[in-house]
């Protein structure tokens, strides 16, 4: 049996969990870098998700908390589109991904981690990112550090 080293993961087995919405936490300025903050909009906030599928793996969310799409104001869904839109034109332009899988889980049993603040996954992805370590040994691999996906995206963002 091979063995893969993922010694960053243990500080999520081992330490304590957020409290509160990590949404509405990151709202509020502190170290952008630590936080993986990388814009906050008039109505909505990008960032890193700190636990990702793929490199730059990136959550789109409303500033207000608010879970479901139907409470959304028409503003605040025109921002979170834009949002959603720029990023993309932004991950494009720094990691030049093939494709992306953007979406949002809806509630518990949809998969939301975060159930009760609406925010949207947007995932690059490249032509052959899904190799066996997935499929066969259910661990995928993430080919640069978080630090420094965040340092190549928050050159971009400044502009958003």
């Amino acid at each position: 049996m091979q063995q893969l080293w993922a010694p960053w993961r243990i500080s999520y087995i081992v330490n304590n969990k957020e409290d509160g919405c990590i949404f509405c936490n990151r709202q509020h300025h502190g170290d952008d870098s630590e936080r993986l903050v990388l814009h906050r909009g008039k109505r909505t906030i990008v960032m890193l998700n700190k636990y990702p599928y793929n490199n730059g793996h990136l959550m789109v969310a409303t500033k207000r908390h608010v879970g479901f799409l139907e409470d959304l104001k028409p503003e605040e869904m025109n921002d979170l589109m834009a949002a959603i839109q720029r990023s993309v034109v932004l991950l494009r332009k720094v990691l030049s991904p093939h494709g992306f899988n953007i979406g949002v889980n809806l509630g518990k049993v949809a998969g939301a981690g975060v159930e009760d603040h609406l925010h949207f996954h947007i995932v690059p992805r490249w032509e052959g990112d899904t190799n066996y370590m997935p499929v066969l040994a259910d661990t995928r691999v993430i080919p640069e550090h978080l630090a420094e996906t965040y340092k190549r995206l928050s050159q971009v963002f400044k502009d958003f």
